[in-house]
């Protein structure tokens, strides 16, 4: 299946997002979210990757995902993609993503990756746990998904 990449759709794209994630906080995410979609061959928003809370100071940017249940949208260039794009600001050395305490897949699949993992008491609120999951420059530089040429913020199709 072909998959279109879109970087100017910021708005819609975090709507997308933070709809599909259940736990998500009802404001959604900061106004200058930045954006992956991920678009099917017939234009439909199936997947979308968010990137946030820039920090320069310390080189540090949050990231969240989500897609239509079921969608075809997690593959290797989405990932190289993601990752490409998110050191790609100057100076960033970590990408950070906070995961319910039980999504057991997605930490599972983050671990994978290369992401150290932090468990943090009440993250999502008394009753709730989270993991504060961690994945650096250096990771992204070891990693076998880091192999293809970089093409940034650009869509090559």
């Amino acid at each position: 299946m072909t998959l279109r990449y879109v970087y100017d759709q910021d708005k819609a794209i975090a709507r997308a997002v933070a709809a599909s994630i259940p736990h998500c906080d009802p404001r959604g995410f900061p106004a200058n979210t930045r954006s992956i979609g991920i678009l099917d061959r017939r234009n439909r928003i199936v997947g979308g990757i968010l990137f946030y809370n820039w920090n320069p100071a310390a080189g540090t940017i949050e990231m969240a995902a989500a897609a239509l249940p079921g969608a075809y949208w997690f593959s290797r260039e989405t990932i190289r993609r993601a990752f490409g794009f998110a050191f790609s600001y100057p100076g960033c050395q970590m990408v950070k993503m906070q995961v319910l305490a039980d999504d057991d897949r997605l930490l599972h699949q983050l671990s994978g990756f290369g992401f150290d993992r932090i468990f943090v008491p009440r993250l999502y609120g008394r009753d709730r746990d989270g993991v504060l999951c961690t994945f650096t420059d250096d990771d992204w530089a070891a990693s076998r998904f880091n192999r293809l040429p970089d093409l940034r913020q650009k869509d090559a199709a």
